[in-house]
């Protein structure tokens, strides 16, 4: 029986979830390489294109068109496989996989089956100061479909829609799909094991330099497979596949809400469909698709036009040496560089703001000013806009500039603060801000005198406990002074013109 509940009588609390049921998670990650021309033509690649302008007989699978494999891509995919500790196949081969969608012209994807260019790996994550190792089954090399828009509904699916259109400049890109075994045992903490990997996984790839990982622009997405099995039964369960989820916090969601939702349904008796989600992000809840194929309803069969990819050993050892300095031993030496406790640098992480923090540090700030403004102030605002902390708006040269402008004393803090808000809207550099709000600190004695001898007469009492020796009091008349000039006056230049004046 299949019961199509809906999602407000289904939903069942996360933390009841774990009382009766295990998790089971399946990752399929697709990373577009950035390879400057597709998978099996000379088309170029470029994002942002006029539709249907990087385009040619091959990609669009016209009769009599010829495909030739991407070196460039084969290179990538086996950079890729080593780096997630995989076996690299001595011997491959690409597949047809059948199957109609209005963007895939061809009505069939060129893809690798049963003969992956890497298998058998894995990648070691962080979860809350513990280690998770998510096994890899394989990263095989296939192409992107093109992109369809449906005009006219109110969700932009289809439907509803008046009408489609296509564009088929992503037809042919080249890209890596990442599958992972069924990761097991993480319990509540499977929507954590998620996001981890995924951005673990898109440290990697970026750290390779294979992709620019944007998952804002779907050059990385993750599909997010789910399912629930009776509580210690060691077996699994019925899966759901949420397809195309374009961000760490929807991974995380995604997890969420399919346990929730697959608890509702086997708790009143009912049995989950196999089938693919769609996400959405305005309310964290999935939605049906289609039900999910199996394997062998997409008729596979070996590519003809094609001959198999056969990667020599020493060329593997070769690309073997062009690894990076894997992520986690990176994290761990920039900590010791920048001087972190394992809290903050667990902070760092959490929030995705390693590389932006290197970025700042280079541009000039030091790196516990960067940590502060990266995983306070800017992350603040990441969570208020619900978009990644860089996809905020804001350059780490920017955060170095704004720093610079604290460290010389023409702002403080909370001046500071101010002048990111201007930065969000566009208002110009951190210097030509701080001019056109006016933020500089009041730096001439002056008025600083003035607003200094108003507070004491305001409380007398103050004078006497500082010149009896208690300095804590100078907190009260400096409070009172920022107060009197906004914000605006320098603390420090206060304090010292205060004990001048009671000396």
């Amino acid at each position: 029986m299949v019961l199509n509940n809906t999602v407000a009588e289904t939903l069942v609390p996360f933390e009841k979830v774990l009382e009766t049921y295990d998790p089971a998670m399946g990752l399929e990650v697709h990373v577009e390489l950035n390879t400057n021309t597709k998978m099996f033509c000379g088309c170029p690649t470029g994002f942002g294109a006029e539709p249907n302008t990087q385009v040619c007989p091959t990609c669009l699978g016209l009769p009599g068109a010829m495909p030739a494999v991407n070196r460039k891509a084969v290179e990538s995919a086996i950079r890729i496989g080593l780096a997630l500790n995989c076996e690299i196949a001595e011997w491959c081969r690409f597949a047809r996989k059948n199957y109609f969608y209005p963007d895939m012209p061809k009505n069939f994807q060129t893809s690798q089956y049963d003969e992956p260019i890497a298998f058998n790996g894995y990648l070691d994550v962080e979860v809350e100061g513990e280690t998770v190792r998510v096994e890899i089954e394989r990263a095989h090399m296939e192409e992107d479909t093109g992109k369809s828009t449906h005009v006219g509904g109110a969700t932009g699916r289809i439907h509803g829609a008046d009408h489609s259109l296509v564009d088929y400049n992503r037809a042919g890109i080249p890209l890596i799909e990442i599958v992972t075994k069924p990761i097991l045992g993480t319990a509540e903490k499977a929507p954590l094991v998620a996001k981890a990997y995924v951005s673990a996984l898109r440290d990697l790839i970026v750290a390779l330099g294979v992709s620019d990982a944007r998952m804002d622009q779907g050059s990385i997405r993750a599909d997010v497979n789910l399912s629930l099995a009776p509580k210690g039964s060691g077996t699994l369960g019925t899966r759901t596949e949420t397809k195309n989820v374009n961000s760490l916090r929807s991974v995380e969601r995604a997890v969420r809400f399919e346990m929730s939702r697959h608890a509702g349904i086997l708790d009143a008796g009912g049995a989950i469909l196999q089938e693919t989600r769609h996400f959405h992000e305005d309310t964290a809840t999935t939605s049906a698709g289609r039900p999910k194929s199996d394997a062998e309803d997409y008729r596979y069969f070996p590519e003809p036009d094609l001959v198999p990819v056969a990667p020599s050993r020493e060329w593997v050892e070769e690309l073997r040496g062009t690894l990076p300095e894997p992520p986690p031993v990176r994290r761990a030496r920039l900590q010791a560089e920048w001087g972190f406790a394992d809290l903050e640098m667990r902070d760092v992480v959490n929030a995705g703001a390693t590389e932006l923090i290197g970025a700042t540090v280079a541009a000039g700030a030091a790196p516990q000013a960067a940590r502060k403004w990266w995983t306070a102030e800017i992350a603040r605002r990441a969570n208020e806009t619900g978009v990644e902390l860089a996809e905020v708006g804001i350059t780490p040269t920017q955060v170095a500039e704004v720093q610079a402008l604290v460290d010389a004393r023409t702002i403080n803090d909370k001046l500071a603060r101010q002048v990111f808000e201007g930065l969000y809207a566009g208002e110009g550099t951190p210097a030509e801000i701080v001019e056109k709000r006016g933020l500089a600190l009041v730096s001439d004695d002056g008025p600083l005198i003035a607003a200094i001898d108003d507070a004491l007469a305001a409380q007398p009492d103050v004078a006497e406990k500082i010149r009896g020796g208690n300095l804590g009091a100078a907190g009260a008349i400096i409070g009172a002074v920022m107060k009197a000039t906004r914000g605006q006056a320098d603390a420090a230049r206060v304090r010292e013109l205060l004990l001048e004046k009671l000396a």
